[in-house]
């Protein structure tokens, strides 16, 4: 494959990652910040956020699993979850994030495990799509090209 069919490759693969609703505007914000000084700016600010949402999961499994559940302490836990997740433009990450927080304030254990595993089910959707974009952008430079910038109208 030429460099111009993988960087059109990557531009329907990111376009597709927007209609889907994986990713927001805050994305391309991110993107914007990345310059030939910081290269690999977006991958580090998005593994940090794979590795705070992997630390977050766990203790949100733990909370959960306790006899008396601390809903303030699990609430906090969702709160920061939502929060990285819309600094990176994790957009399904955060929606996930906001219908927990409401089944937090109403202590509801229950529907809080169910919110779990769709969180969960969306940071791992999220982590793959991002792992597979990043491996394109690593094919395009490696064969001698550049990253396209996304336009914000598509």
């Amino acid at each position: 494959m030429d460099v111009g069919q993988m960087q059109r490759q990557w531009l329907d693969y990111t376009r597709s990652l927007f209609i889907e609703g994986f990713l927001d505007n805050q994305f391309l914000q991110l993107q914007q910040l990345q310059d030939e000084n910081n290269p690999e700016f977006v991958v580090e600010v998005v593994s940090l956020f794979f590795d705070d949402s992997e630390r977050l999961l766990k203790d949100l499994n733990f909370a959960l699993d306790q006899q008396g559940v601390d809903f303030k302490k699990v609430d906090a836990h969702v709160h920061q979850l939502k929060g990285s997740s819309s600094s990176i433009g994790a957009q399904r990450v955060k929606n996930a994030c906001i219908a927990f927080r409401n089944f937090c304030e109403e202590q509801n254990v229950e529907a809080c495990l169910r919110c779990l595993q769709q969180v969960k089910q969306e940071y791992c959707l999220v982590k793959n799509k991002l792992e597979t974009l990043f491996r394109l952008e690593q094919q395009i430079v490696a064969a001698g090209g550049s990253i396209p910038m996304m336009e914000l109208g598509f």
